[in-house]
């Protein structure tokens, strides 16, 4: 039991950066703000159960994806540590505030041209599930996790199959408790403490990218020799 808790928390720690919930609460103050409180509970729940499903495809198929396409474990990595270090870099640099991606912007335009039939734009899936939670980094960081993970060498098997649900649901789960007391959370830490959560987060990930980038590297050498 403690080993399937210890492989949760270190899949948590991994992901929870780079899913970065607290920017998507950010975004979601901006785009759901005319929405009534059952709307804003909808697109909250729809979001965290899309992130949900995207993580467990990503688990489930990234493999065979590679399979098809002829990717290596090496190369994958090396791509992964550059998208989650550009990521990481975007977060401590931010060239725009948040909830100025272009998924952002488009969901914003949609928004105000239906603003005149009174209809509800659906922002669970774009932009809040994917790109803002579970995008490219997290999805390559999540296919690799599964490609490199060895059932009964790093964990026993049961672990391996009942931890990544766990995780993914536990990430879902916070995603939708964040989205939930989106205005609470705003009010406590703010803008500015939100900003500055997220530079951290970046830090990290730029860390984890640069980690990510030299394993992949070192693989290629020993393949080589």
């Amino acid at each position: 039991m403690l080993e399937l808790f210890k492989a949760i928390g270190l899949g948590l720690v991994v992901l929870l950066p780079l899913a970065n919930p607290l920017t998507t609460v950010a975004l979601f103050l901006g785009l759901a703000g005319d929405m009534n409180f059952q709307e804003r509970n909808r697109q909250a729940m729809q979001a965290s159960i899309y992130v949900f499903l995207i993580m467990m495809v990503a688990w489930y198929a990234g493999n065979a994806v590679l399979h098809t396409f002829g990717i290596s474990i090496p190369g994958l990595r090396m791509a992964g540590g550059l998208i989650v270090a550009f990521i990481g870099f975007r977060m401590l640099f931010p060239a725009k505030p948040v909830g100025h991606s272009v998924e952002a912007r488009h969901k914003q335009d949609e928004i105000d041209a239906t603003d005149a039939n009174r209809e509800s734009v659906n922002i669970a899936f774009v932009p809040l599930a994917m790109p803002s939670t579970a995008g490219p980094g997290t999805i390559a960081m999540i296919i690799s996790s599964a490609s490199t993970v060895k059932a009964g060498v790093d964990f026993p098997n049961w672990v391996v199959n009942v931890a990544p649900v766990l995780t993914f649901l536990s990430v879902a789960v916070i995603l939708w408790i964040s989205l939930r007391s989106s205005g609470a959370i705003m009010k406590l830490v703010g803008k500015g403490g939100i900003e500055a959560i997220s530079r951290l987060m970046g830090f990290l990930l730029v860390c984890m990218g640069v980690q990510f980038l030299i394993n992949g590297v070192l693989e290629v050498v020993r393949t080589f020799h």
